[in-house]
């Protein structure tokens, strides 16, 4: 018999907490770039997570323009957002990621943040450069090309699953931990997840007040280890799907009573225990197949995300086409200027 997910609102008491899964959510040693995306090596990206945007942008560009319409979550893409408060050019100038050289872990992403030097308090967001898609079924050559595949179905893992920002099948979380670098400051850091719905929940680590790695964890106020103290609830098991999580980012919370200026701050990994949310069973009936719902509902999703994904991509492309170049003047403009200017 075919083999199809079932939605369970508990265990029974003699399993226990059997069903619960410790995973990855994202490891920043598989963000470093790997792939150039043109000859000159100015646009390094991740090859399991760059995404195409040129569909998004319009007619109006040239074939070599759309071949550089490709971003990815390789460490340097990812945003460093400072409070409105301390959104100054200079700190945000001074405010960025990179890939950092680790001895333990390799590579590790680094961040540098530059906080406003007037003692009050402040926070930056360390965001992903797109919000990580749930259900992008397609791969990547290495030159950057992407192939779909419509054909794969929902509960096959897609392409930013294991360790590239999405958990599916994750019911409750029991706990979450972060490995990340402190340097002895007060300053403290949470990590931010979003669910299926798009409900964003930022969760508290705790403070970067050591010297070294540690593992910053939180543990789920709300959860119920014992599974007879749980409140039984029936859900309708077809057509639901199984609710997945994806990362949002950290949250760096600076202390007002502490020297302001640049602060920097290396993370490793975010892993999340979680209980299951759906078990598989043997079925007489494989609703999906004759049916579709989820397939089709899920279709939507991805549409839905790639349209917004694309629009915010395709702003930031133009911008960057738009500014100034990197020298002030070269010396044929000087001169041309200076021989304009002789009497």
């Amino acid at each position: 018999m075919k083999r199809l997910f079932v939605f369970v609102a508990f265990a029974m008491a003699v399993v226990g907490t059997l069903f619960a899964e410790e995973n990855v959510l994202i490891d920043f040693s598989n963000l470093v770039p790997d792939i150039l995306l043109d000859q000159t090596g100015v646009l390094p990206q991740n090859k399991q997570t760059t995404m195409d945007f040129s569909n998004i942008a319009g007619a109006n560009y040239t074939d070599d323009q759309r071949a550089l319409m490709k971003t990815s979550l390789a460490i340097p893409n990812w945003k460093v957002e400072l409070a409105p408060s301390s959104k100054t050019i200079v700190n945000s100038v001074n405010s960025y990621t990179k890939v950092s050289a680790s001895k333990q872990f390799t590579n590790v992403m680094g961040v540098r943040i530059h906080f406003p030097v007037a003692f009050y308090n402040s926070w930056a967001l360390i965001k992903p450069p797109f919000d990580i898609p749930a259900y992008e079924f397609s791969e990547v050559s290495d030159q950057g090309e992407i192939t779909k595949n419509d054909e794969a179905p929902f509960s096959s893992s897609s392409r930013f699953e294991n360790g590239y920002g999405v958990l599916k099948n994750v019911g409750a979380v029991k706990s979450l931990a972060v490995q990340v670098y402190g340097i002895e400051t007060p300053h403290s850091v949470s990590a931010i997840l979003i669910d299926g719905n798009g409900n964003s929940q930022t969760v508290f680590l705790g403070y970067l007040n050591y010297d070294g790695w540690a593992e910053l964890t939180w543990n789920n106020p709300q959860y119920i280890d014992e599974v007879r103290s749980r409140s039984r609830r029936i859900y309708q098991l077809y057509p639901s799907y199984a609710p997945y999580i994806r990362f949002g980012g950290f949250l760096i919370q600076r202390d007002g009573g502490t020297e302001g200026g640049d602060f920097v701050v290396y993370f490793k990994d975010v892993k999340v225990v979680y209980d299951k949310a759906q078990l598989e069973t043997e079925k007489d009936i494989d609703d999906e197949s004759e049916w579709n719902i989820i397939k089709e509902r899920e279709a939507e999703r991805q549409k839905l995300e790639f349209t917004n994904f694309g629009k915010d991509q395709v702003w930031r492309y133009l911008e960057a086409e738009k500014k100034a170049p990197e020298a002030y003047f070269d010396d044929s403009i000087r001169n041309n200027t200076a021989a304009q200017q002789q009497p």
